[in-house]
């Protein structure tokens, strides 16, 4: 017998069909790049840059964008505290399940607490989580405003804001920073390419 959660009797079913078949047939390694960052630091679109440079590879790759998220998997959560949190926790576990399935799992979110981040990362063996620091002044970020929602969050309009009224807890030790060069921020594609770098240098763009 075994209790999970709120069910009693229920018991892991293992398949012959594993993660090291399925990375041999892909020839990369699953793993999770979680991209983490304000709103408008260019995380949405550094995730989908490095999607078009990895399928350029022959690799395949899955983005999990937090607005695309909030459409579907999500749409059930607002933004206090315990919700961003449970935010996190489904896209962690449905990170973990692409990563299984030998993709490579590009997760796109605020993500503002770090111990919802170090929850997904212990989700995974520790090598297998990249932790991609947006590290963009809040200047910058609320210069671009792409949504509008910073000065709706200045207007009060919106209440619990990540930068403006709730806190942003930037990573202590993630595996890659990505922050403007003497007060210019590089190209979505160059901090794409970064990032492939990181996984060519790890191994994962091959079984």
């Amino acid at each position: 017998m075994s209790a999970v959660g709120n069910g009693n009797n229920i018991f892991w079913h293992n398949c012959p069909v594993g993660k090291p078949e399925r990375e041999k047939l892909l020839n990369q390694k699953g793993c999770v790049v979680w991209i983490t960052g304000l709103s408008g630091s260019g995380k949405s679109t550094v995730a989908c840059s490095l999607s078009r440079e990895l399928y350029a590879l022959g690799k395949i790759s899955y983005v999990l964008d937090g607005d695309n998220l909030r459409h579907g998997l999500n749409k059930d959560l607002g933004f206090k505290a315990e919700d961003r949190a449970e935010n996190i926790r489904r896209v962690g576990e449905v990170a973990k399940l692409f990563a299984d399935a030998g993709l490579i799992c590009i997760a796109s979110l605020i993500s503002p607490y770090r111990r919802d981040r170090d929850f997904c990362r212990e989700l995974l063996p520790e090598a297998n989580f990249i932790e991609v620091f947006m590290n963009m002044p809040l200047e910058l970020c609320e210069a671009r405003d792409a949504k509008g929602l910073y000065k709706l969050a200045r207007d009060g309009k919106i209440k619990g804001f990540t930068g403006i009224d709730d806190p942003y807890e930037p990573p202590l030790n993630c595996e890659i920073e990505l922050r403007q060069n003497d007060g210019v921020c590089p190209t979505p594609c160059d901090m794409a390419k970064q990032i492939v770098t990181f996984l060519e240098e790890k191994g994962f763009l091959q079984a």
